[in-house]
């Protein structure tokens, strides 16, 4: 497997560059949580909504994160129908959310969690490849606004995040290793792969297959290599949008946890009586 360019790629891009990337928070009004991301032509909507209940196998055990995720009609070249018209997601959309979900609880220790459950919304607003990935890197983003307004507010007993997680994907198309795949590049892989991954280059999953081909070992590492740069270049970006959030939150872990405000008794709101 080469890694020189002799596959050359749209725009001029080099075997190893992600393409543009940008990540706004606060993309919804409502959501505890929420962030857009666009990598190159690929449009995903975050959100992270956080509710006081949890599925009966985490009561007395803490917290939970879940996920869905689903594409609009016409974010792909031709119309594709909802999958709430199915009465059920596709398998497409079933695999990719527990991907999400799976992704985001290996950033999230429940256990430190009330009996709370962080829901996970992913839609797709456009699509040109690397979409699940896209949503896992948006997600954290979305899940740690989410989770740092709560304890901030004193409604966590600790920090609760372990690992800062992103996700790219990498292949081999016409012999050449590349990084971050568009469609276009998807739909000619001889070898693709969707890695997700902490900021520190410890493998979270790694999804890989031969499309009608093998690949050795070493064209596997090289490939990986390729994969924990990209997520390298993600986190950044990732920690560029949650800076000032995460420096309330160091503020407040380095004095000490703050208490949540305990509810005043109902007769000391009236005072004396006249």
């Amino acid at each position: 497997m080469s890694a020189s360019q002799s596959f050359h790629r749209a725009h001029g891009r080099a075997h190893d560059a992600l393409r543009p990337v940008n990540l706004e928070l606060d993309a919804m009004k409502y959501a505890e949580g929420s962030a857009l991301i666009e990598v190159g032509d690929t449009k995903v909507l975050v959100s992270a909504s956080v509710e006081p209940r949890v599925p009966p196998f985490r009561r007395e055990r803490g917290g939970w994160l879940t996920a869905e995720y689903s594409m609009l009609p016409r974010a792909t070249h031709t119309r594709s129908t909802r999958d709430v018209t199915k009465g059920r997601p596709s398998g497409r959309s079933s695999e990719i959310q527990r991907l999400i979900g799976r992704s985001l609880r290996a950033a999230v220790d429940l256990d430190a969690l009330p009996e709370i459950t962080v829901t996970i919304d992913c839609d797709v607003l456009q699509a040109d490849g690397g979409t699940r990935t896209a949503s896992i890197t948006a997600a954290y983003v979305a899940t740690v606004q989410a989770l740092g307004k709560l304890f901030l507010t004193g409604d966590l007993p600790r920090w609760p995040i372990l690992h800062q997680v992103a996700a790219i994907s990498v292949g081999r198309v016409k012999g050449t290793a590349l990084l971050d795949l568009d469609y276009a590049e998807d739909q000619e892989a001889e070898v693709d792969m969707n890695v997700v991954a902490t900021a520190a280059g410890e493998l979270v999953e790694v999804q890989g297959t031969g499309e009608g081909a093998t690949f050795r070992r070493d064209e596997l590492d090289r490939l990986l290599d390729l994969a924990l740069a990209g997520v390298d270049e993600l986190a950044a970006a990732q920690r560029s949008v949650l800076r000032p959030l995460l420096e309330e939150v160091e503020t407040v872990r380095a004095r000490g946890r703050r208490r949540a405000a305990s509810p005043k008794d109902e007769s000391s709101l009236w005072g004396p009586p006249a």
